[in-house]
């Protein structure tokens, strides 16, 4: 089956450049030239991996990267080389980034990288393909969640976050290890990282039960999920 690859992409020149060689390696391609015709196309088409500018005339990448991530993966191609916009892009759990001008080679090599890294996470799953924990359930060839009936709506590397501390209720994780089991690309990110994901997990538990926090801190240590 082909795979399909949304370029999100202002400039028309580097549009052009990607989505020729994208289709000339064998994707099928689709350009957006906006964030939100992108944001359109994801709620009338599947897509397999997108390919994101930070740089865009109407909504910042950054923005749109947050309501597109627990969809597919997602790469990074910008103009914003520094390394703290690389940081931040990873961090926020993109699949990659790459800074332009780029090889149109090395972007179809790295797309097919994440594309093979996200099946094999995808081809790991339970025999019964879903599994309960405590208050949580979690359906794994679904990416879902959820916690007192109620489906979380997560991110990508918040789903990967809370599943390591679902699968084995009050063991302790330091946040390298938790950086390690949740993260794409844990070498780069920072420990306060895992502090942030953790909070905007607690505030989407608070939302559904207010009264319980199933997280529990261990102070110098990590986090762990209540037995």
């Amino acid at each position: 089956m082909v795979q399909r690859i949304l370029v999100i992409e202002d400039e028309p020149s580097i549009a052009e450049t990607t989505v020729y060689a994208l289709n000339t390696d064998g994707f099928e391609t689709v350009w957006a030239a906006t964030g939100q015709h992108a944001l359109d196309l994801l709620k009338q088409q599947n897509f397999d991996l997108a390919i994101l500018d930070v740089g865009l005339p109407d909504i910042n990448g950054f923005d749109v990267f947050r309501q597109i991530n627990h969809l597919l993966p997602v790469i990074f191609l910008t103009a914003r080389s520094g390394e703290i916009d690389r940081i931040v892009g990873l961090e926020l759990g993109a699949d990659d980034y790459i800074a332009k001008p780029f090889s149109p080679r090395e972007l179809c090599a790295r797309i097919r990288t994440v594309l093979r890294r996200v099946q094999k996470q995808q081809s790991v799953v339970t025999a019964s393909s879903a599994s309960s924990t405590n208050q949580f359930f979690i359906d794994e060839e679904r990416k879902c969640i959820q916690y007192l009936g109620v489906a979380l709506e997560l991110s990508r590397t918040e789903f990967r976050l809370l599943k390591v501390l679902c699968e084995r209720p009050g063991r302790v994780y330091t946040r390298e290890e938790l950086m390690n089991k949740a993260w794409e690309h844990p070498d780069v990110s920072l420990e306060r990282t895992v502090d942030a994901h953790i909070k905007l997990i607690r505030a989407k538990l608070r939302a559904i039960n207010a009264d319980s926090d199933p997280i529990v801190t261990h102070r110098g240590m990590g986090y762990s999920l209540k037995e």
